[in-house]
């Protein structure tokens, strides 16, 4: 099934990967802009429950096929890749349904309920032989790129500290109540973004402790965490994020990183002015996203990112190659999201050579 109705040059290589989306709810329309500017992609069919949403979804998009049924869609149609845009607790079953079709996969975050099911969906994608990508987007954010950028330049030297901060009062729960209804909230919803960025801008991490709170008496779960990572490379690095923080000035979606390097200091500041120091001097960069035709406030840089990995998504599939926030990278990034829970619970440092046995026990 897997690019059989692909379009080819001469040569043999392909030119437009053919995919299908399911799941549209909120989050997806950013998705299916992004996918519409990728010259090398193109969205065929749509797949939701929900008749109304995929109607929508489908005149909005110029898209005509619809299912219901993801197993209907996946049997009926010639596909490359599925995007999965549902929400955690449908995942394992669709990605491994992809699995079986021999369907290269994009799976939206929380990628898994627990590291024991987000195991068993990298293992079958890897028995099929087919490419996975979980759509971690925050670090493809053109500040978070630049910041990633000038590290590994070597431009303050040997980072020894940093922190990555993301504090908001915004209303998230208007477009997405769900996120109000279950048992964990910010860590698995934003924190999971806030420790990839640390992950990508300093390493993997081999112990953390964390302090989470709930503010907000109208949802279930936490909305406050603060974590402290120490890494491989010998950083240490703060995480904090917060949905009960009231700003003088709003600064939602965006989120800030400091770096103290043994040659000089990194400063992300709000409206995304990068502010380099050294015994040079300091200089100030323009890190804003990109215009994009599509994009509307205050989403600008959500929505950059959420093309720059669909870009590198097919820039992946043509070459063959891993991606960056694959499945087998991300569960990494879960582990984290898991000691970070246990963490608070327990109120003790996690060595994350524990989490092997912490899956099992955050799954009961």
């Amino acid at each position: 099934m897997s690019g059989a109705g692909t379009n080819t040059h001469s040569n043999g290589a392909q030119t437009v990967f053919k995919g299908a989306l399911i799941g549209c709810g909120f989050f997806s329309r950013n998705h299916l802009h992004a996918w519409r500017e990728i010259g090398e992609a193109r969205i065929v069919a749509l797949c939701d429950a929900d008749q109304t949403r995929l109607q929508a979804a489908g005149r909005e998009f110029g898209i005509e096929r619809l299912y219901s049924d993801a197993a209907a869609m996946l049997a009926a149609e010639q596909l490359d890749f599925v995007d999965i845009a549902t929400t955690v607790a449908s995942h394992k079953a669709l990605v491994e349904l992809a699995a079986r079709a021999k369907l290269a996969v994009i799976c939206q975050k929380p990628f898994a309920r627990s590291l024991d099911d987000a195991r068993a969906m990298v293992d079958a994608c890897h028995e099929a032989g087919v490419a996975l990508m979980v759509h971690e987007n925050f670090r493809w954010q053109s500040a978070i790129q630049s910041v990633g950028a000038a590290l590994h330049r070597g431009e303050i030297g040997e980072p020894f500290w940093g922190r990555v901060s993301f504090r908001s009062g915004f209303d998230v729960f208007s477009g997405q109540p769900y996120l109000a209804e279950g048992e964990r909230f910010i860590v698995e919803d934003l924190g999971i973004h806030v420790l990839d960025i640390a992950r990508f801008l300093f390493g993997d991490v081999k112990r953390l402790y964390a302090s989470t709170s709930r503010v907000n008496p109208a949802i279930r779960g936490e909305d406050v965490a603060t974590i402290m990572l120490s890494h491989e490379q010998r950083v240490t690095c703060i995480v904090d994020c917060s949905y009960a923080t009231r700003l003088p000035r709003e600064l939602f979606p965006q989120t800030l990183v400091e770096v103290d390097g043994s040659a000089g200091t990194l400063r992300l500041f709000a409206d995304y002015r990068l502010q380099i120091h050294t015994a040079a001097g300091t200089e100030m960069r323009d890190v804003a996203p990109p215009p994009l035709s599509w994009a509307s406030a205050p989403w600008e840089a959500i929505q950059g990112s959420v093309a720059s990995i669909q870009s590198h998504w097919i820039d992946c599939l043509r070459r063959g190659v891993e991606p960056a926030t694959s499945g087998r990278d991300n569960l990494a990034t879960l582990a984290l999201v898991e000691a970070t829970y246990v963490s608070a619970r327990e109120r003790r440092s996690i060595e994350m050579t524990e989490m092997h046995g912490a899956a099992a026990k955050e799954a009961q």
